[in-house]
């Protein structure tokens, strides 16, 4: 009995927790005229509100853009704050824990102190109205280099001892030995990269004019608020839920890595 009433109660919260989104899908495929209500099982299946997307916007093409943008950030992101975390929990340098400190540091700084220099700089180098722009300010991220430093103390110093013994480079250990054993913590750092950049809205819109270049938040962002959606919440909603559908994908491949990541990453050292 108590197994039941847990149950009841978990089931109760999870339909809470997911009827706004499984409301917005309703919403993209029945009459407009019928969106206003609660229900969510429409009277009526209908995908005009994905075709007027498709008529209005390059959608394609946005979601084309964030995939280049996304993942060459997540990889990036992966492979230098994975230096950077080895480097921080392995060598023993002078200033290591100063650096580590100053790392700490940043992320208490809001990002808006560094836009308009780090705009500058995109005008200075010629990358605005460029996937550079998009790209190459995210490739290291606090975040990331921390969850790989306290990834790496827990890694048992005898196994880099032991391919040091080998005559293996230190790229050799981080890149062959290292990165097959620590698949939850790349997954997780990959996941939230990929989140973080997929949904960027400000930056883009600072540096990326042009259509054609625009990242699929952005080009959705412009296509609710600057009124080619014409009022019509089923437009706005599937384009929401078109720009949604992809990272919900991806966590839900990915997920167990990611719960290994934070059950096991804890705080060391």
């Amino acid at each position: 009995m108590r197994k039941l009433v847990f149950y009841l109660f978990l089931i109760f919260w999870t339909i809470i927790f997911m009827y706004p989104f499984l409301w917005m899908i309703s919403a993209t495929i029945r009459p407009e005229a019928e969106i206003g209500g609660f229900g969510i099982i429409p009277s009526k299946i209908t995908f005009d509100s994905y075709e007027k997307v498709f008529e209005k916007i390059p959608i394609f093409r946005a979601l084309l853009n964030s995939t280049i943008v996304a993942t060459s950030v997540t990889l990036g992101v992966i492979i230098f704050s994975s230096m950077i975390g080895y480097s921080l929990a392995r060598h023993r340098f002078r200033g290591r824990n100063l650096i580590f400190g100053v790392i700490l540091f940043t992320m208490t700084m809001p990002f808006q102190i560094t836009l308009i220099p780090q705009y500058i700089l995109m005008v200075k180098f010629q990358w605005t109205e460029t996937f550079l722009a998009l790209i190459v300010p995210y490739l290291v991220n606090t975040f990331a280099i921390i969850l790989f430093r306290q990834h790496f103390l827990t890694i048992p110093q005898d196994l880099i001892d032991a391919a040091k013994m080998d005559g293996c480079s230190e790229f050799t250990i981080l890149f062959r030995i290292l990165y097959p054993i620590s698949t939850p913590a790349i997954v997780t750092v990959g996941i939230i990269t990929f989140m973080a950049i997929w949904n960027e809205v400000l930056w883009p819109l600072i540096v990326i004019h042009e259509q054609h270049l625009m990242t699929l938040p952005q080009l959705v962002t412009i296509f609710v608020v600057g009124g080619q959606a014409e009022s019509l919440m089923g437009v706005k909603l599937a384009a929401a839920t078109m720009l949604a559908a992809p990272i919900i994908i991806a966590y839900s491949i990915f997920q167990r890595y990611f719960i290994a990541s934070m059950a096991t990453s804890g705080l060391k050292g």
